[in-house]
């Protein structure tokens, strides 16, 4: 005679298989996330590639944009069966991206993302993603294809980049905000970016009135990052910037900008993490679930453990 599970347990049973992600074509063993030729190789997935630069910006905790693309990429593909994400560093820049689907940047100024590989994969039809200090580019070349690739970009001498601490109370209805709720927090948070003319094909995500003081004062001479008369003539009016936007290429293709992530830690907020995980499914044309990306609340043993894998992955693998 079978033993019967109680309902209860039954029930817990149930949510737990369907909580399990599925894997399609094998096991996550399978989607190694340095495996750059397993990937290229691979049928009938979404194929998302991540390049992070290595270069210290401050002390440990500033600029870890090697453990947050890790993180991204794993959570990612133990998420949906039929993406397949891989992480390469700036030091080792891949060369051939015409397999890639999406390429996402994250860097210490967004500069070398504008190389043939990237132009070609683009041209194609990938999409493509830049975070925080990934978003700048210097006028001219480079921020004309930011302006084809993302619909904007910090500009020097246009936008600023101060610390502050947004209050987000209003999300727009967008795939990427599902799950996510008006949150605040601490970050240097770019803002008064350049967009494509009329912002055609951009929504605005983050959306918030800075503070006068995170700007220099009406008069003073304009800088590269901390001011000018068009962003202070802007704030003070009480028009609201832009600090995370998506962008609708005229060819269908999608982009998205992100402006925070100075800090690693900030990935243990909830709201923060899910925005950005729904941004790299959908520039990627995953479908988002209706409550977002599902993920649980990172630790800080968790955050340094992911800036210690990228230290070994450089050490051990060869990235």
């Amino acid at each position: 005679m079978r033993a019967r599970l109680p309902g209860r347990h039954l029930a817990f049973l149930v949510a737990a298989l369907l909580a399990a992600p599925a894997y399609a074509d094998g096991d996550k063993k399978e989607r190694d996330i340095f495996d750059y030729e397993a990937q290229k190789d691979a049928k009938d997935v979404k194929k998302i590639v991540f390049v992070a630069d290595t270069d210290p910006h401050g002390d440990r905790g500033n600029h870890e944009f090697l453990a947050a693309a890790i993180y991204f990429a794993r959570t990612i593909n133990a998420t949906y069966p039929k993406a397949w994400c891989v992480v390469h560093t700036k030091a080792k820049w891949p060369k051939d991206l015409k397999h890639a689907d999406t390429v996402i940047v994250l860097l210490n100024h967004g500069g070398t993302a504008v190389n043939d590989a990237v132009k070609e994969a683009v041209a194609r039809g990938a999409g493509f993603m830049a975070i925080h200090y990934g978003v700048e580019v210097n006028k001219g070349d480079q921020g004309d294809n930011y302006l084809k690739w993302l619909g904007g970009y910090f500009e020097t001498f246009w936008s600023v980049n101060p610390w502050w601490t947004p209050d987000f109370k209003e999300l727009p209805k967008h795939e990427v905000t599902r799950g996510v709720k008006p949150f605040t927090i601490n970050d240097e948070w770019y803002y008064h970016m350049r967009f494509v003319e009329e912002m055609k094909g951009v929504t605005p995500i983050l959306v918030a009135l800075p503070p006068k003081n995170t700007i220099q004062g009406e008069g003073k001479k304009s800088s590269s990052h901390g001011g000018n008369p068009a962003v202070w003539e802007e704030v003070s009016a009480g028009k609201k910037q832009v600090m995370a936007w998506a962008y609708e290429r005229p060819e269908g293709a999608r982009g998205f900008g992100f402006t925070g992530l100075h800090k690693h830690a900030n990935l243990a907020d909830d709201n923060f993490r899910t925005l950005l995980l729904n941004a790299v499914a959908w520039v990627s044309k995953l479908e988002v679930p209706e409550k977002g990306v599902p993920s649980k609340t990172l630790t800080r043993d968790e955050l340094e453990q992911l800036i210690d894998d990228g230290k070994l992955a450089v050490k051990k693998r060869g990235i």
